[in-house]
């Protein structure tokens, strides 16, 4: 019996179903099944379930219990196809991806809804289109071939594979939630703010420091609105342009302290406050709506709640339950250790491989010890600075570094040129807009071995088709866009390894940002926990980028709060 099944959800609440053999082809008879959940309970044996969408099908068997191993989300791989051809920002659903393959009129997607505070959304939400099991076997079909055509077919396997098990975890961070003490919230809030006024109105504390603002220019002032402030200044013969805080800390006001502490408390008060906490934690829990690859960089979003956010104050809230440890684990300056895995970089992989500080290291190379210009010269070289002190450390580090240098500078060529540029296993940078899109060159950036696709990642919150006019701008956004996309895949598949392994446990996942990740996990789990971190982190690495020196090391807190972490 093969351990590859496909499923497509029919809309009375069964399914249809068909295992697979190797070639991606029905190994047998497709049963319809009048039971979605108990197709997929009866079938302990299946190892990997292809099916449309995860958000879909995923929910549902999470809401009886159901957990399974691996899945192929063929929505997920659309995205991630579409992106390599050069059409990032097409329709991505399967009705969208069985139209282009039979030469029809593709659908548009349908909007995304709107995140509901509080339950879980997706289990009560209009079905999607349904595609029959046979539709959905064609695309998958296509999809295979797509992905042996690839320049690194393996790679881009792996990265659709790691895509969709970042899918599953979502889910089940949907489903399982982040440890919340209301309780404690709501003292936090009261030792900020003070106490609710009736009606809804700003607290007793911003009220005060509405008054003290309004008091130092001489009349009523509304914080909250910018422009009355700007005007404010002005009439006090100060020009600002906005009300941002690094712009108004070196104004020479009596106005600026309380209204610098406004702001600060004015946005926990409005993201955090008494009406977040009643639209967001629901009996001990904080349920966001985690949206893997939301960012074209592959880096995680979520649908309401703000959950990557989170003030450092109001972690304090997040507690974890009795008997039970919180497992909080950052990735130690992950940005320039991928860089030397994607560049082969051999100075920058040896300082990687070390257990010591990667800062402190290049410092001591490059920068006389001096392990904050170090710190800058390398950021600045994954996030293109180039002004003020930015080229000398630039040169610097290229005399120290070639490789990695002249790594992420290919990309900003490729990127200022409006050409597609790659993560290491083939996530693909949005074209520019305007450009040719499944006709734009790729950029060509050296790797060892065969050659390779251009390394690439898009920065946090630009969307298919970045329209810029800059050419500099586009630049440093594939210069970034190579080593954050890179360092999203390596976080996917450090992901998978460690649900891998709390499957086997009570301990549970229950939050991911970018390089940090939460496991909530009994007492006498917790070291249990901290070494299948490091251990998932060190195979990520290994299945990424190939066997390298180049370590990715975690500073892990194991604690009952949060706020302790830090």
């Amino acid at each position: 019996m093969t351990g590859r099944w496909a499923l497509a959800p029919a809309e009375d609440g069964g399914a249809e179903v068909v295992a697979l053999g190797p070639d991606g082809l029905p190994a047998g008879p497709v049963r319809r099944e009048p039971d979605l959940v108990e197709a997929v309970r009866s079938r302990p044996e299946v190892t990997r379930w292809v099916w449309r969408s995860t958000a879909d099908v995923y929910p549902r068997l999470l809401a009886t219990g159901v957990r399974v191993e691996r899945c192929y989300d063929v929505e997920a791989a659309e995205t991630l196809l579409l992106g390599h051809e050069g059409r990032l920002g097409e329709p991505r659903s399967a009705a969208a991806a069985l139209a282009r393959l039979r030469g029809g009129p593709v659908p548009p997607d349908p909007p995304q809804r709107s995140a509901e505070p509080g339950s879980q959304s997706s289990l009560f939400e209009p079905r999607p289109v349904h595609v029959p099991l046979a539709d959905l076997l064609e695309v998958y079909g296509d999809q295979r071939r797509r992905h042996d055509a690839t320049a690194h077919p393996e790679r881009m396997r792996l990265l659709t594979a790691a895509e969709s098990a970042g899918m599953l975890v979502a889910a089940e961070m949907n489903a399982t939630g982040l440890p919340w003490s209301a309780d404690v919230h709501r003292e936090v809030l009261r030792d900020l703010l003070g106490e609710r006024y009736a009606g809804g109105g700003e607290p007793r504390r911003l009220a005060e420091l509405t008054d003290e603002v309004s008091a130092a220019f001489g009349r009523r002032v509304r914080p909250d609105l910018p422009a009355d402030v700007v005007k404010a200044f002005a009439q006090a013969g100060i020009k600002v342009r906005s009300t941002r805080r690094w712009e108004i800390e070196s104004v020479d006001h009596p106005a600026v302290k309380p209204l610098i502490e406004y702001k600060k408390l004015y946005r926990i008060w409005v993201a955090h406050g008494w009406s977040w906490l009643q639209d967001w934690v629901r009996d001990g829990r904080f349920r966001p709506e985690y949206l893997p690859g939301g960012t074209v960089t592959g880096r995680w979003v979520t649908n309401g709640g703000g959950a990557l956010q989170i003030p450092k104050v109001i972690r304090r809230a997040v507690v974890a339950d009795p008997g039970w440890r919180l497992v909080v684990a950052d990735a130690d300056q992950m940005e320039p250790r991928v860089l030397a895995a994607i560049s082969r970089d051999p100075g920058l992989m040896e300082v990687a491989g070390r257990a010591s500080d990667l800062y402190q290291s290049v410092s001591d190379r490059a920068f006389a010890g001096d392990r904050d210009q170090a710190k800058i010269a390398v950021l600045g070289a994954v996030y293109g600075q180039t002004s003020g002190d930015g080229l000398k450390n630039l040169a610097l580090l290229r005399r120290r570094f070639p490789r990695a240098v002249a790594y992420v500078d290919d990309a900003a060529r490729a990127g200022e040129e409006g050409r597609l540029v790659r993560t290491w296993l083939g996530r693909t940078s949005p074209p520019a807009a305007g450009s040719d899109d499944s006709g734009a060159e790729e950029a060509g950036i050296p790797q060892d071995g065969p050659e390779g696709d251009p390394a690439t990642t898009a920065g946090q919150g630009w969307v298919p088709g970045y329209a810029s006019s800059d050419s500099r701008a586009r630049g440093r956004f594939a210069r970034n866009f190579v080593v954050q996309g890179s360092a999203a895949d390596w976080a996917l598949l450090m992901l998978a390894g460690l649900r891998r392994t709390c499957a086997d446990m009570a301990a549970e996942l229950v939050f991911f940002q970018h390089d940090e990740v939460i496991v909530h996990c009994p007492a006498e789990e917790a070291d249990t926990v901290v070494a299948a971190i490091r251990d998932a982190a060190d195979l990520a690495g290994r299945l990424t980028f190939g066997e390298t020196p180049v370590r990715f090391p975690f500073t892990t807190a194991v604690v009952k709060c949060y706020a302790d972490a830090k």
